[in-house]
């Protein structure tokens, strides 16, 4: 029984009980509402040494090295604005990527279109790992003029300190969107017959064994670089690489089924359209982005994005019409694309003008070898060799015919120049080839390239993904062609038997 407490005396202070509550109000509702205060502070103050705790955890574990925690003076060093238009640039070279997935996903069959897409968009996950492991380093770490060292494995030692540059992992996701755009590309020949999973290893490798060297020869101090080549924004690295990778797993996969036998029409043109159009966009950030600030050569860049693709969309028009008297969606959107990858390796090396000639005259060479490619046997099946990798040998050689000096290039286009484009562009052709094929042969030893016949046939979406891009109604269920037996006529099926 709890003791009663004391009277109250006039003029004495009450005596505290152990919790801090006067004994004389332990009865009273003034004595509710001390309690609560007293409880709710000392449960607030177990709170902030909790959080007191983690926080100092927290800092611990978040403790980097000196290179990731930039001086105000260092900071200050980079332009507000250059950093704006880099950041916003790497972001308009991932939209890239989803343009092409929609690009090229209009361009097969309806049954291929999810596996398609996927192919793009797995490259973001795939090489954007592989590039921050190793892929960054062997290219732009210091090492030899043929190979960077690890020195940036894992991004170590890469910070958000500019200096006299910009911050060293704003240029590692901006060449990272690079690496996986290229990958992606490789999709467009190998699509509606390779394995997802086949596919996933091979441009793991490929990033890293054919594309990470190619990027140091030509951009990260390498042989090719030191011998005046020039490629502004990745006409050899990326667009001749991809298109001859390509071409060369087109070759090592063999033809799809019912290539010769059936006609494969887009499926689906207004993707195709969406997608040029997205990847013009994004192109502006990949051409005038590689001017790496916010300048007059990237205005340049800028411009000359806008100029050359106009200029080839227009001429692929007119080969359009001369050649079957209409222009088609496909054909512009084709023409467009060419444009791009022309320009870009002398974006911010020629003016104006050399852009639109630029763009005209890579037209022809890629027109040409797409009619011949639809007359032969090789099955690259959206064409990437003679959009990429023939587009990219055409701009990189007219490089070395317009560059000039009044326009920011380093030299003046001239025979020299043009033999060492050439040089350049016979590299990569050459260790594009053998080294695909070396990743795919290795890759080969590991898990079969091409799905099954079944698999091809019904459709690589329901086959390897189990779903489809369109269904009937409220939705489709997906049964084996063997449990679907001939119904009688005349007999409807019990009810509730349909899904």
């Amino acid at each position: 029984m709890r003791r009663p407490s004391p009277p109250i005396r006039p003029r004495r202070v009450p005596p505290r009980s152990r919790r801090g509550v006067p004994h004389g109000a332990k009865h009273g509702a003034s004595c509710i509402v001390v309690r609560i205060v007293a409880r709710t502070v000392a449960r607030g103050a177990r709170h902030a040494a909790v959080g007191a705790l983690a926080v100092s955890v927290g800092g611990a574990l978040a403790a980097d090295p000196p290179a990731a925690a930039p001086a105000a003076a260092t900071q200050a060093a980079v332009p507000a604005g250059d950093l704006a238009w880099m950041m916003a640039s790497t972001a308009l070279v991932l939209l890239m990527v989803v343009g092409l997935a929609f690009f090229y996903g209009g361009l097969v069959r309806r049954k291929n279109v999810l596996n398609t897409m996927m192919m793009s968009f797995v490259a973001l996950g795939v090489v954007g790992l592989t590039f921050a492991a190793v892929g960054y380093s062997l290219a732009f770490a210091p090492g030899s003029a043929w190979l960077g060292g690890f020195a940036h494995a894992f991004l170590r030692g890469l910070g958000t300190a500019g200096g006299s540059g910009l911050p060293a992992l704003l240029g590692f996701a901006f060449q990272a969107t690079f690496a996986m755009i290229s990958a992606a590309l490789i999709s467009g020949a190998v699509v509606e017959r390779m394995r997802f999973g086949a596919y996933m290893l091979v441009i793991a490798l490929w990033s890293v064994v054919v594309y990470a060297p190619l990027a140091k020869w030509v951009w990260g101090g390498g042989f090719l670089q030191q011998l005046g080549a020039l490629d502004f924004a990745g006409g050899t690295v990326v667009h001749i690489n991809a298109g001859v990778a390509a071409a060369v797993l087109a070759v090592l996969l063999g033809r799809r089924r019912d290539y010769g036998r059936k006609a494969m029409l887009p499926h689906q043109v207004p993707y195709t359209l969406l997608g040029a159009g997205l990847l013009w966009f994004g192109w502006f950030g990949f051409n005038a982005g590689s001017a790496q600030a916010a300048d007059a050569t990237a205005v340049l860049a800028f411009v000359n994005t806008l100029l050359a693709p106009a200029a080839t969309l227009v001429v692929w028009a007119l080969f359009d019409m001369a050649r079957g008297g209409r222009v088609t969606a496909v054909g512009i959107a084709t023409g467009m694309v060419v444009g791009l990858v022309a320009i870009t390796p002398a974006a911010g090396f020629v003016g104006p003008s050399a852009a639109l000639a630029i763009g005209a005259l890579a037209a022809l060479p890629s027109y040409l070898i797409m009619l011949w490619r639809a007359r032969s046997r090789l099955d690259d099946a959206l064409d990437v060799f003679a959009a990429h990798g023939v587009g990219g040998i055409s701009g990189a050689l007219l490089t070395g015919v317009f560059a000039s000096r009044a326009w920011g290039a380093p030299v003046d286009g001239s025979l020299t120049q043009l033999g060492i484009q050439a040089l350049a562009v016979t590299c990569a052709l050459v260790f594009s080839a053998v080294g695909t094929l070396a990743v795919a042969g290795l890759v080969g030893l590991l898990t079969p390239l091409r799905a099954d016949a079944d698999t091809e046939a019904q459709g690589l979406d329901v086959g390897m993904h189990g779903e489809e891009a369109y269904t009937d109604g409220e939705g489709a269920l997906l049964l084996p062609a063997a449990r679907l037996e001939p119904r009688p006529p005349g007999v409807t099926s019990p009810a509730g038997s349909e899904a």
